[in-house]
């Protein structure tokens, strides 16, 4: 066995035994990404257990133009967070990373390192009377750094943003190893370019983000969360501009599924049940809140609503939680989409974005295109109809079943669906990553379908500040891995 080059014997030494591991078995669960579409190699893990440790480490890894690929709860959709086939980088973890340094509840922000997990940020907020305003599916796993670095939305993104709206500061770690300390919470701040922004949704490509200022907003008093039945996706939109109309201002959820997806939901995931006593085409789920206590109960909104929905054939059936319980159980149906398709067999997923008056069409027109050109196919489209997000799956005709087949069609068909997928989407004036980033997944089809500006300034950008490309080489911009940004 060769000798283990001097410099990291030194990243061992930083990080100390607890942070520094070469065991192909402890690595191995970090090596594939999360929906096992890439595995690669690396020379070690290291898990680094404050910021000064992962500036001391990118410092080695800048002098001797060593790879670093970072990764938080690795429950990234687009193969971000995995290094390549090579195993010449080191995987960076930040996992250890996890304290939260400061919760304001007067100043609605919070301070926490990036390896928190978006669900711990949660409980700790609840605490002193605090939220913040972005969940998914993959809360119990996702951390802060792997929001920030995809630009993450999820289920509310309707009432407050992306995490690019949520971001209020951030510390980094740029690429020779210099700290970025941009914290402060600054409401006016003219001095130039915003790191900040480049940041989020770099996917560590232009530094590794140690920790972030997150704005929180006041726990909920209560909500109200219902199901309801519609024919299409197209009255699904008319019901989202009747109930804007009325109550924008406290609608936080509205998400569009369809009979298919459910299904596959009751099928594989236990302890779940279909809301409604008949089914419908397709479903709507709803949530309305109530943060001030001089608001209307949300309950009362919601039942007045779904009424005139129905005396106005908006809706076919509804459903309307009775408590929290039955409330998350809604929620749970929708969050098992991925979960419960995996179990059902293989599918090329897409998690784009139109504009929003166009999503309903779109959704039955790209749908009916796709399974004409693919015979046997099956179209899932599902998500956030309030801000234009579909997350639309394509999957493998009934009779593609077990491991070898599942993997023959993804790699015979993911270059013909998935091209043609993008090309509809930017017909539409969509784009081809909505929330989950560009990764290795989307690269080259960013470049294929970017106009030269967009991916002229995305190299100027990667290259002025990471010229040796060892930040999460061959991820978001056509840079290979080992190839200089220069």
């Amino acid at each position: 066995m060769s000798q283990a080059p001097a410099w990291l014997d030194q990243m061992a030494e930083i990080v100390g035994p607890k942070g520094f591991t070469q065991s192909a078995d402890e690595m191995e669960p970090w090596l594939t990404d999360w929906r096992g579409r890439y595995t690669g190699k690396a020379l070690a893990l290291v898990s680094p257990a404050s910021t000064a440790e992962v500036s001391a480490i990118v410092k080695i890894a800048y002098d001797h133009s060593v790879a670093l690929v970072p990764q938080g709860g690795n429950s990234g959709m687009v193969g971000g967070a995995t290094p390549d086939s090579e195993g010449q980088s080191i995987l960076l973890s930040l996992r250890r990373m996890n304290q939260i340094r400061n919760i304001a509840p007067d100043d609605d922000i919070v301070v926490c390192d990036a390896g928190v997990i978006l669900q711990t940020l949660h409980e700790a907020l609840d605490e002193h009377g605090q939220r913040f305003p972005l969940t998914l599916g993959g809360k119990g796993s996702a951390t802060v750094g792997g929001l920030v670095s995809t630009n993450a939305g999820g289920t509310q993104v309707l009432r407050h943003g992306t995490m690019r709206t949520l971001v209020a500061g951030l510390e980094a770690v740029l690429p020779d190893g210099t700290i970025y300390d941009g914290l402060a919470s600054l409401k006016k701040d003219n001095r130039g370019y915003d790191m900040k922004q480049l940041l989020v949704g770099g996917e560590g490509t232009l530094g590794i983000v140690t920790a972030a200022t997150l704005k929180t907003v006041p726990a909920l008093i209560d909500r109200c969360v219902a199901w309801a039945g519609v024919v299409s996706p197209q009255a699904g939109y008319r019901l989202l501009q009747f109930i804007n109309a009325r109550e924008g201002r406290s609608l936080e959820g509205f998400e569009i599924i369809p009979k298919s997806c459910l299904d596959a939901v009751l099928r594989h995931i236990p302890d779940t049940r279909a809301p409604l006593a008949q089914s419908a085409a397709w479903n709507v789920l709803i949530e309305v809140v109530r943060d001030k206590p001089q608001a209307t109960d949300p309950r009362e909104i919601v039942e007045s609503l779904l009424a005139e929905a129905m005396d106005q054939d908006l809706i076919s059936d509804a459903a309307i939680a009775s408590n929290e319980s039955q409330a998350e159980a809604f929620w749970k149906l929708r969050d098992s989409i991925s979960e419960a398709e995996r179990a059902d067999g293989p599918a090329l997923q897409h998690d784009i974005s139109v504009p929003v008056p166009q999503m309903a069409d779109f959704i039955t027109d790209a749908g009916e295109k796709i399974e004409a050109a693919f015979t046997g196919s099956e179209v899932a489209a599902f998500g956030h109809m309030g801000d234009g997000n579909v997350h639309f799956h394509v999957k493998a005709p009934p009779e593609i079943k077990g491991p070898e087949k599942a993997a023959a069609w993804m790699s015979e068909y993911s270059q013909s669906i998935s091209p043609m997928v993008h090309d509809l989407v930017i017909d539409a004036n969509g784009s081809i990553s909505a929330e989950h980033g560009i990764g290795q997944t989307k690269r080259d089809e960013l470049a294929r379908l970017s106009d030269d500006a967009r991916m002229l300034t995305l190299l100027a950008i990667k290259k002025a500040i990471d010229p040796k490309n060892i930040m999460n080489p061959g991820k978001l911009v056509p840079l290979a891995s080992g190839t200089p940004a220069s």
